[in-house]
């Protein structure tokens, strides 16, 4: 793969940009003597699943200056989970089973270097549930999804807390 990175770089003229994400996905319950939430060993993380059709074609579009006033891409930070267990492609516009609730907006910072866009957000339960997908949307309602992370159940109760961390990653050359 290296080689065919080379020969597109030298052939084009150009060098590629690289698109990595990372899911992070930490449980957290309420501890009655401390009176605050601690995580729990329930943790999940899930590299490089699937940065969506649309949200490709929405980069491309915001470049183009053809998306206004959709075009802005810090609107993405509206975090939501769900039940499903399909498989993420690239074609999916939404979660398989969403849980219901309200999505929750993400703190949105750079990560631990400036090439790193972050997204930090806290979900709390008010049910039982099995949660096994996480997406990220430029919306609270609707919207463009511009990733889908399918993972290792986390069960969860009414009160627990799972705190969601979506990284994505651009590194320029090759």
């Amino acid at each position: 793969m290296p080689k065919i990175k080379e020969a597109v770089r030298n052939l084009l003229g150009f060098s590629c940009i690289n698109v990595q994400t990372k899911l992070t996905a930490q449980k957290k319950v309420f501890n009655p003597k401390t009176q605050k939430y601690e995580y729990t060993k329930d943790k999940r993380v899930v590299k490089n699943r699937c940065v969506t059709d649309a949200f490709v074609a929405h980069i491309v579009d915001a470049l183009k200056a053809e998306a206004s006033p959709l075009a802005l891409l810090d609107d993405y930070k509206y975090h939501d989970v769900g039940t499903g267990t399909n498989s993420e492609v690239a074609a999916d516009t939404g979660l398989q089973t969403p849980f219901g609730g309200a999505r929750v907006t993400g703190t949105q910072l750079e990560g631990a270097t400036a090439n790193i866009y972050k997204s930090v957000a806290t979900f709390t339960f008010s049910n039982t549930f099995s949660i096994t997908e996480h997406g990220l949307f430029n919306a609270s309602t609707s919207g463009m999804l511009m990733d889908r992370s399918k993972f290792a159940a986390i069960p969860v109760e009414s009160s627990n807390q799972i705190e969601f961390t979506f990284e994505i990653t651009f590194t320029s050359g090759g």
